[in-house]
């Protein structure tokens, strides 16, 4: 099986991208808001460690978004908390697809959290600075403290660039990107 892990900004089309490669996703902020909504555990894992800001199951996300806005040190305790939950389901979901020829891996912190490998098929998503700005926006949750929180912690996108195999230049338009993912395809079947 071939991984393929897309890569990119907060805001620049990754999870749009990955899901335009028509193969099987894993898409880890869809789990984590499942976790959110079903997990229990996870619940009082969050509610012991942030009982400042977490009341309610299932967990809303508001609370999380105030708890890592109080403080630098919650977007870990969080991170600590969920990202070995979401390594168990992406691992669920590798032995699911194993007879799969290929997966798409759409995991905002692939790399900071080390959780892909050598022989991985990394695209990176690039966008202009003022169309991810004005796609955010749009966001029904935008914060934009919130978004350099989550920027802070990730890797500079100049090294998840070099590290990629290749590069798609999202303007946002359907046609430009799946001219760009046929010619990947192309490249890797």
């Amino acid at each position: 099986m071939i991984r393929i892990a897309v890569v990119g900004e907060i805001g620049s089309g990754k999870s749009y991208v990955a899901n335009s490669l028509g193969l099987p996703v894993f898409d880890a902020d869809g789990e984590v808001g499942k976790l959110y909504k079903n997990d229990k555990k996870i619940f009082h894992k969050l509610k012991k460690s942030l009982s400042k800001y977490i009341y309610s199951y299932p967990i809303d996300k508001n609370e999380i978004s105030n708890a890592i806005l109080a403080n630098k040190s919650n977007l870990r305790k969080i991170v600590k908390i969920i990202h070995p939950e979401i390594r168990k389901k992406m691992n669920i979901f590798l032995i699911k697809n194993k007879k799969k020829r290929f997966v798409v891996l759409d995991i905002p912190l692939l790399l900071e959290n080390k959780i892909n490998k050598k022989s991985d098929i990394l695209i990176f998503v690039s966008s202009k600075k003022k169309e991810i700005d004005k796609r955010l926006r749009k966001r029904i949750n935008f914060n934009s403290k919130l978004i350099k929180r989550f920027k802070d912690i990730q890797l500079p996108l100049d090294y998840k660039k070099k590290k990629s195999n290749f590069i798609i230049h999202n303007n946002f338009t359907k046609v430009t990107i799946k001219k760009d993912i046929s010619n990947i395809l192309k490249e890797i079947l």
